[in-house]
């Protein structure tokens, strides 16, 4: 799962958006694009340290004469030592500090449900939104059927058509 920055806002607002609905919490009217913002304000910054990992990957990708080949490698090694959470386990971290500020926010008037099932219900919210690169992976090969995959000209025409979707949905 990814988390696209043109998404956020997205989640943010179903997130609480859900959670009033089904009674698990209570946020007084005049305060819930606050409460959006707030939670919008944490998937921000997680976006934020996942790019200064990126860029201390690159530094040490650049610093001892690795190809981009050893990228995905170096970043797990950066992100560790930075204490810092990729992929599934991320989004659970993200998650998790959404739940604490939800228990902790000035602007959320009360906590009505456990933190299993704000937890649970947050990430329904966030997989519908976050699975959406294996949807674009099935949608651009069948768009490239006519190409044989594996070979330069179907790696260059998916990049291509990767990308065009991720436009089209308005992802980047």
């Amino acid at each position: 799962m990814r988390l696209y920055p043109k998404v956020i806002p997205i989640i943010s607002r179903e997130v609480i958006a859900k959670l009033m609905a089904e009674g698990d919490l209570e946020v007084e009217a005049l305060r819930i694009a606050d409460a959006e913002m707030d939670l919008s304000a944490i998937m921000r910054e997680y976006l934020a340290q996942e790019e200064r990992v990126n860029q201390a990957t690159r530094e040490a990708l650049e610093r001892r004469g690795y190809d981009h080949s050893r990228f995905n490698q170096v970043k797990r090694e950066m992100a560790d030592v930075r204490g810092f959470k990729l992929g599934d386990d991320g989004i659970e971290y993200v998650i998790n500090q959404m739940i604490e500020f939800l228990m902790v926010s000035r602007n959320v008037e009360e906590v009505f449900s456990a933190d299993n099932q704000l937890r649970s219900k947050t990430f329904a919210v966030m997989k519908r939104h976050l699975d959406v690169d294996e949807e674009i992976d099935r949608e651009a090969r069948s768009r490239l059927k006519h190409l044989q995959e594996g070979t330069s000209a179907f790696d260059i025409e998916y990049n291509k058509t990767v990308e065009q979707i991720r436009r089209a949905r308005g992802l980047i």
